[in-house]
């Protein structure tokens, strides 16, 4: 025994356990040297069985650090083998550490003992490296293992991410990180794998400090193409797999800094000319840049006289319906220089340019006839027939004008041909209700990841009605207290975080360990704000969940009840009246009122028109909440509030919260009660007063919409006026939504105001597609269910966009989609209310407005007069705007 090892200091699982803790990982290190290998067998089967009991809570439920590090240790100092020490290294707690465990005690230890498997269990714990969140702390501690042997690193997304992230946190400057790659083992081995593995761009996106400025450049292509110059790297080899990545795919964001690769090695014509079917493939399908590039590419190969005519218009063909016009008009050009140069293709080089007949947009097709037109003199009569019957794609005006170029008759001018939008589907029913104990613990885990409308109604109707028909649920709910504690206990202010905990508390009121002492009016109360008759529900009908499971808290030990009345019939909310009218009849015969909130939100769902048979049936209930159900179908449920449009303007100079600048202004609405309202929740959500400074508050859409809409699913106006401001704020301050907001709200009922009105109008300007795309089958929602919805929705976009406040060039792209969906009719009277707004206004995207305006009214056979387009059509000059207020006119007075 080393004389400074004394008999007391033998190393224990329970000494360990102490020393770990303290992070006293000096003594540690000296302990686990001075072992001899007897003691080093006996301390490994120890320190295994240690490591293995100690999880949960009671890994830091002891005073002290973390010990994972000083576990670390001492598994390197003990363990015999490489699998025995990945084992336990890769455990989730252990792997928390790896970060943690100081360098210079680990190789003391690897020097001491002279590992011979450090190899092997770099390999093992490399595997172990997440593909996507790479800490470089932990990429750090295993690569030392395999830098001897770098051929041996596993080229899993995890070790190569790690590295890559490494090598760019190494230096802030471009010499340095071609430097830093120089200088890694594994630059060989590993830089194949950064071209082969799909997502790695992510790792080369970064920003990064360059000279003391913050840089978002990728430094990666700069890099690379250093080592290339110098003769490190291989210049055929990175061009090779540099093609090949981006033929691959990948998102546009992520193949960045490998098109930034392709323009710094300055490919040669001779080089360009060996990847001329790899840059075709590009160029008809790739992202937008990389097709450019490719474009450009194949450019300078046909410059030198050493492309193929076939490889040309085989890629031009797929090219020329793409949507990027410049990419296509460039196209185009390329195509008629290249019939000049080659007069005897100048027939098949035409029907190519043909294709373009077939683009979404007027200006390109009209661009594809003149380029055309220019050449049809020296074409062969087969090919003029071809040109001819290909043109019976164009659009708005040009059909005639291609008529008369190909010497054909013009075409007959149609009838409206438009497709009717079929009517919407019916709401879906509910799931069954829940049956047992662990159905319903399965249910409650799943809501905590993910809560939506469904899975809270039927998990509140279980914990009702489940242990009142006595099915046992304590065993099934005890463990989800224990595995799920800080999810149920966590009290959050708002939105998710605060609807867990309220669920734990129903869950420990039901298990017999808490009780709740609010009662319903008080909780109502403290979510009240304003004054006088003008008082609302904070948080707006999100809240109505919340005060409903506080009130389930209170009522489900103290008053219980057999069932919920709320639990909606349809997944949007809706309550069929005729199965709220059972479950009263059962309540009164059981001799029980139902709980009030509860009650309260049942009639909130229960439809305007009933079955007659129901509402007379209802005259017969006899308990207090029966005969206010009575009342409540013979006056139609709840009033529609009067709900007003409210200008906010941003003059005074304050701050919209999150927005910089201040907005100038914004549109929303406010909500008045249109008489007395005999329901304390509908009173507190038909009123709600607007600031007249433009705001979006956080609270006021604290929930997933269904959970908002499932609250008052017969009054979308009401919905859309408390939410519009986020709508709103997806437009106006570029915020990102969720998506199915606007078509939740289409889908309930009620009638359409300015609040929902305006939500389309800003959902169509959202900055995110899919906040366009949901505002999009929003407004195909209502048109399909008869709501005449177009001229509102277009007055309120020429308001928007005149000065810019929405994008109209956003709205464009959102309408187009409106008319390739079928909503052309509805489209069309949006149209026709916007426009004379928007003329005397320009905004930047009038042309294409004008434009997907002629493709409308040709379809739809309109010929309104618009106030103003004949002014502007009749304007000299030769610019777009004028080009298509002409071609508009053109086809509405035809």
């Amino acid at each position: 025994m080393p004389q400074d090892i004394t008999p007391t200091d033998r190393l224990t699982w329970e000494a360990l356990d102490t020393l770990a803790r303290r992070a006293d990982h000096v003594t540690i290190t000296r302990r686990v040297i001075a072992l001899s290998e007897p003691e080093r067998s006996a301390f490994a089967a120890e320190l295994e069985a240690g490591i293995r009991k100690t999880r949960g809570e009671a890994w830091w439920g002891q005073q002290g650090s973390d010990p994972a590090a000083g576990y670390a240790l001492a598994v390197i100092g003990s363990m015999p083998s490489a699998a025995r020490a990945a084992t336990l290294l890769a455990r989730r707690d252990m792997r928390d550490g790896w970060g943690r465990i100081p360098a210079d005690k680990f190789r003391s230890i690897v020097e001491a003992r002279d590992i011979p498997w450090l190899a092997d269990l770099g390999v093992r714990l490399a595997e172990k490296l997440p593909a996507k969140e790479v800490w470089t702390r932990d990429w750090e501690f295993v690569s030392p293992m395999l830098a001897a042997t770098p051929e041996l690193a596993p080229r899993t997304e995890g070790f190569v991410r790690g590295w890559l992230d490494h090598v760019h946190q190494s230096t802030g400057r471009l010499r340095g990180l071609a430097d830093a790659f120089r200088d890694s083992p594994f630059l060989d081995h590993l830089l194949p794998a950064v071209f082969e593995i799909d997502g790695l761009g992510s790792a080369l996106t970064g920003g990064h400090w360059d000279d003391g400025q913050w840089s978002t450049t990728p430094r990666f292509s700069v890099a690379l193409a250093m080592l290339v110059a110098d003769g490190r790297l291989d210049r055929a080899t990175v061009l090779a797999a540099t093609v090949d990545r981006l033929v691959r795919g990948d998102r546009p964001a992520l193949l960045r800094p490998f098109a930034m690769l392709h323009d710094a090695l300055a490919p040669t014509v001779d080089e360009q000319a060996g990847f001329t079917h790899d840059y075709a493939r590009l160029l008809a399908g790739a992202p937008s840049a990389i097709a450019g590039l490719a474009q450009r590419a194949l450019r300078a190969v046909d410059d030198a006289g050493r492309l193929e005519l076939e490889t040309l218009i085989e890629a031009s063909a797929a090219t020329l319906l793409r949507g990027e016009k410049g990419l296509v008009k460039t196209q185009l050009s390329w195509l008629e220089a290249v019939s000049r140069r080659s007069p005897e293709r100048a027939g098949e080089l035409m029907e190519t340019v043909a294709v373009a007949f077939g683009h979404p947009t007027l200006d390109v097709q009209e661009r594809a006839l003149n380029l055309i037109a220019r050449q049809v003199a020296r074409l062969d009569a087969g090919a003029v027939a071809r040109l001819a019957d290909a043109a019976g794609a164009l659009g708005g005006d040009l059909p005639a004008r291609a008529a008369g170029l190909f010497g054909v008759a013009a075409p007959e001018t149609a009838g409206p041909g438009v497709a009717e939008l079929a009517p919407p589907a019916p709401a879906a029913a509910m799931p069954p209700p829940i049956a047992s104990g662990a159905e319903l613990a399965t249910e409650i885990v799943a809501l905590l990841h993910e809560g939506g409308a469904v899975a809270w109604e039927r998990v509140l109707a279980a914990l009702v009605a489940l242990p009142a028909a006595g099915v046992p649920v304590a065993e099934s709910l005890l463990p989800l207290l224990d595995r799920h504690h800080y999810e149920l206990t966590d009290h959050g202010w708002h939105g998710e975080l605060l609807r867990n905990a309220l669920l734990g508390d129903v869950m420990r009121v039901i298990l017999g360990r808490d009780r709740s002492s609010a009662s319903s009016d008080n909780v109502r109360n403290a979510w009240v704000f304003g004054s006088g008759p003008r008082q609302s529900l904070r948080g707006g009908p999100a809240s109505v969940l919340e005060l409903r499971i506080r009130e389930l808290a209170e009522r489900v030990s103290a008053e219980p009840a057999a069932e919920l009345m709320a639990t909606p019939t349809r997944v949007t909310g809706v309550l069929d009246a005729a199965v709220l009218l059972e479950r009263l009849v059962r309540a009164e015969a059981a001799g029980w009122e139902p709980w009030p909130l509860d009650f309260e939100q049942a009639l909130l769902r229960v439809p305007r028109e009933v079955d007659p048979e129901v509402a007379a049936a209802a005259t017969g209930l006899t308990s207090a909440a029966g005969r206010r159900f009575a009342v409540w179908l013979k006056e139609g449920g709840l009033p529609d509030p009067v709900s007003t449009r409210w200008p906010q303007t941003g003059k005074d100079g304050r701050y919209a919260y999150g927005g910089t600048p201040p907005l100038k202004r914004r549109v929303v609405a406010q909500l008045d009660e249109s008489r007395p309202v005999e329901h304390l929740l509908g009173g507190l959500l038909v009123n709600l007063t607007r600031s007249n400074v433009p705001s979006y508050y956080p609270w006021d859409f604290s929930a997933p919409i269904d959970i908002t809409a499932a609250v008052l699913p017969q009054h979308r106006e009401v919905v859309a006026a408390w939410v519009l401001p986020v709508i709103a704020a997806h437009a106006d301050m570029d915020g990102k939504g969720d998506g199915p907001m606007l078509p939740a709200l289409a889908e309930c009922s009620g009638p359409v105001g300015p609040a929902l009105t305006l939500a389309l109008a800003y959902g169509l300007g959202a900055r995110h597609e899919p906040d366009r795309l949901a505002a999009v089958d929003a407004f195909l929602i209502l048109a399909a269910g008869g709501e005449p919805i177009g001229a509102g929705v277009g007055a309120e976009l020429a308001d928007l966009c005149a000065d810019g406040m929405v994008k109209l060039t956003r709205v464009v792209a959102a309408l187009t989609d409106v008319h390739r969906g079928g909503g052309s009719r509805a489209l069309w009277e949006l149209l026709t209310a916007a426009l004379p707004g928007l003329l005397p206004a320009g905004p930047r995207g009038l042309p294409d407005l004008l434009e997907l305006a002629t493709q409308v009214a040709g379809e739809v056979g309109a010929h309104d007069d618009i106030p103003g387009l004949a002014e502007v059509a009749g304007r000299a000059g030769g610019s777009r705007l004028l080009k298509e207020a002409r071609r508009l006119r053109t086809v509405l007075t035809g």
